[in-house]
């Protein structure tokens, strides 16, 4: 597989492109400049986990030196409420960046719509193992006649179909469900869990590990096993996998079949 070094180039070009695209004469679709689909397609495409405590000069400054194709911001570890995230959404989107956000809890895909509601892009799922749990947050994050989403405050900008069916179909396309793999019963569950809707299955190698040594007799005795292992479940998926990595680390996963990295900012040691 081919390392990308990172891009010297503003993730707003994405941005202003994606727009253009989506002003395709009659076609209510997202192209495929799009992060979702940048995923799907199998590009390689690099985020970067922000603290919660950023600020607009902290995210142009960081943008000024590297370029992402988007932001994390963890809920599940960080006194963020829901004011806060509807204001890291505002700055985000106005350097063109989309911001995925890693909930509390598996139990808390009920709140998803809400959180969409205030601007982000997508939703990591922790500590995923079950067919359920899948099933409640696609219904909580897509409109019908895809899920069961309540219409609330729509992703607004040029091209973006303000009418309600139409964002709807727009909203299939951009959405994306990420799924944290952080035990076995989830890494062995993988295949079950790439159903529809379910766009990338990332790594929570602390918690994973902490699992892993309840099993002292499992085949999969390590974090990289289980990376090869979902990557193998994951074949015939369109879903893609993510590592938390460094930028040193990340060709030794990409060459194993990762194509999505999340990697913390320059100046931290660990998302």
């Amino acid at each position: 597989m081919t390392f990308r070094p990172m891009p010297l180039r503003p993730p707003k070009v994405f941005f202003e492109q994606y727009i253009a695209a989506s002003q395709l004469k009659g076609e209510n679709i997202v192209p495929e400049l799009t992060l979702k689909q940048r995923i799907h397609a199998g590009e390689t495409v690099i985020g970067v986990g922000l603290p919660y405590t950023a600020d607009r000069d902290y995210v142009e400054g960081l943008l000024d030196r590297h370029a992402y194709d988007f932001c994390h911001v963890d809920v599940q570890h960080s006194p963020i409420n829901e004011e806060a995230i509807l204001s890291f959404c505002a700055i985000a989107h106005d350097f063109g960046l989309p911001v995925k956000m890693r909930i509390k809890h598996a139990r808390d895909a009920y709140l998803i719509g809400n959180y969409l509601d205030l601007g982000l892009s997508g939703i990591e799922i922790p500590s995923a193992e079950l067919e359920s749990t899948v099933d409640e947050a696609t219904n909580a994050l897509f409109y019908p006649p895809t899920g069961r989403r309540s219409w609330g405050e729509p992703h607004k900008g040029p091209g973006i179909p303000t009418d309600r069916v139409g964002h709807a179909k727009w909203y299939d396309n951009y959405g994306m469900l990420w799924l944290q793999m952080e035990s076995i019963v989830g890494v062995t569950n993988a295949r079950r869990l790439a159903k529809p809707g379910v766009d990338c299955f990332s790594f929570g190698p602390n918690d994973l590990n902490f699992d892993i040594e309840t099993y002292p007799a499992h085949p999969l005795d390590s974090v990289d096993k289980c990376v090869k292992h979902v990557l193998e479940q994951l074949a015939d998926s369109t879903a893609a996998v993510c590592f938390r990595t460094t930028p040193e680390d990340r060709k030794k996963y990409a060459d194993m079949g990762v194509t999505v990295f999340l990697e913390p900012p320059p100046d931290a040691h660990s998302l």
